[in-house]
């Protein structure tokens, strides 16, 4: 079976246009509630959001379908995606769902949809909820003594801040640590300044003002110029950046400068493998992460296991091979001692207690290698067009790689939601890997608008 509603991280899509319609939730909830059915018991799902204005559109239409289908609906409220994943075990529902387009603008929303055990779904589940939506839904509808209840689960907030507190070090504080925080205006805007807080440190909030319209707008995980200039005039010891649903984290340290997810990998793997906690021998990142994080944990004993771009895609690489570290250079940072899915706020308290520990700056702390120079260009094609079985480009390729002659490497990929394509070199040598990326671009750029003849 194969999904086409289903992307890398859920269903996303511009809000009251297809398939982000309370239409399309409704069937959502259907199909995901007989995918889900198991027993006789009664069946639970527990739903969470951001704060885009457009949730208030998908959460009711989600609680019909599911309530049609004879399944109890516990509402969470506006908190992270992590949280959801974590409270779906905890209360032992049947399924999860966060409604969130993540780092989007408020325009779009997506649904997540996690399984029972807190992870999310499988390709192979996906596509058999997609095949159940085309299907009619009438002989599966309950009975009007069946249907489903709405409750709303009102300590929820309370409970993910206790589990994220119990995540640090015993014993440790954030005494005299002044942080500054940016929630983008997003799931973590009340959860986060309360955990550091009550940890111990001096929080400066920001990014906690949603009014639905304004999530991840000029803030957050992917746009950090506000809290690095925050960070400056507060002088604070470092700065955290959440995205819209937590999710993702970005640290800036007390000289303004942004540190990456392959930083923060690089030393949450560093630390816990001195303290012999590291499982599977090493980390396991995406495709996209630096070059030089690969170095850094060869030089430790350790090494990077790749896998395609998505989170799901590292989670389910350290579940098969017991890996307790992984992650993306974007800053989703997965940490399964934890957490079943990137907690960008569980991430951070990791990186804080080792720059508590040291009691150094984390500008010397947090950057643990030096990043080989990596270059990305985006490059659109025309619908129809198959750029990639060109024989312009596959020789650009070819060229690209012999003139790096194994001192970096290149990444050629299509995006899975738009027509464009991914161009991607790093090598030691930055002017090299600037001319590397632009002639392979350049030739994909020719070829996009060339006839559609195959390389041999």
């Amino acid at each position: 079976m194969t999904r086409h509603l289903f992307g890398t991280d859920g269903i996303r899509g511009t809000a009251n246009i297809e398939p982000m319609t309370a239409e399309t939730a409704l069937r959502v909830a259907m199909a995901t509630a007989l995918q889900f059915r198991r027993g006789d018991h009664r069946h639970r799902v527990v739903i969470g959001k951001d704060t885009r204005l457009s949730g208030y559109l998908l959460e009711p239409a989600l609680t019909a379908g599911f309530i049609s289908m004879g399944m109890d609906v516990v509402l969470l409220g506006p908190l992270p995606t992590p949280a959801i994943a974590m409270l779906t075990r905890s209360l032992r529902a049947d399924m999860g769902v966060m409604i969130s387009a993540s780092h989007n603008p408020y325009q779009d929303n997506g649904i997540k949809l996690f399984g029972p055990d807190g992870y999310k779904l499988s390709d192979e589940v996906e596509a058999a909820i997609e095949a159940r939506i085309r299907e009619p839904f009438d002989a599966d509808l309950a009975a009007s003594a069946d249907l489903g209840r709405a409750s709303r689960l009102e300590d929820a907030t309370g409970r993910y801040i206790e589990y994220v507190k119990n995540t640090f070090p015993r014993g440790l504080r954030l005494d005299g640590m002044r942080i500054v925080v940016d929630c983008a205006h997003g799931a973590a805007y009340k959860v986060a300044p309360k955990v550091l807080y009550e940890l111990g440190a001096d929080v400066i909030p920001v990014g906690v003002a949603p009014d639905g319209l304004n999530i991840n707008k000029g803030c957050g995980a992917t746009n950090t110029a506000m809290l690095q200039e925050q960070v400056i005039f507060h002088n604070a010891d470092l700065g955290i950046a959440l995205d819209g649903d937590a999710d993702r984290l970005i640290l800036v340290d007390e000289r303004g400068r942004p540190i990456d997810g392959d930083q923060l990998m690089g030393l949450v793997a560093g630390s816990w493998a001195k303290g012999q906690s590291l499982k599977g021998g090493g980390v396991v990142a995406t495709v996209m992460s630096n070059l030089g994080l690969e170095r850094l944990l060869t030089g430790m004993g350790l090494h990077l296991h790749r896998t395609p771009v998505g989170d799901r895609y590292v989670v389910e690489r350290m579940r098969e091979h017991g890996y307790n570290v992984g992650g993306e250079q974007s800053g989703h940072i997965v940490l399964s001692d934890y957490s079943t899915t990137g907690d960008g706020l569980i991430a951070a308290l990791q990186v804080l207690a080792v720059v508590q520990t040291t009691g150094k700056p984390a500008s010397e702390v947090c950057r643990v290698f030096d990043p080989v120079p990596q270059k990305l260009t985006n490059v659109r094609f025309a619908a129809g067009t198959k750029p990639l079985e060109m024989a312009e480009v596959t020789q650009a390729i070819a060229e690209g790689e012999a003139r790096l002659n194994g001192s970096g490497r290149i990444l050629i990929r299509k995006s899975g939601t738009e027509p464009v394509i991914r161009v991607m070199a790093e090598g030691d040598d930055e002017g090299l890997v600037n001319q590397v990326v632009g002639d392979i671009a350049e030739a994909i750029r020719r070829s996009a608008d060339a006839p559609a003849v195959a390389a041999e």
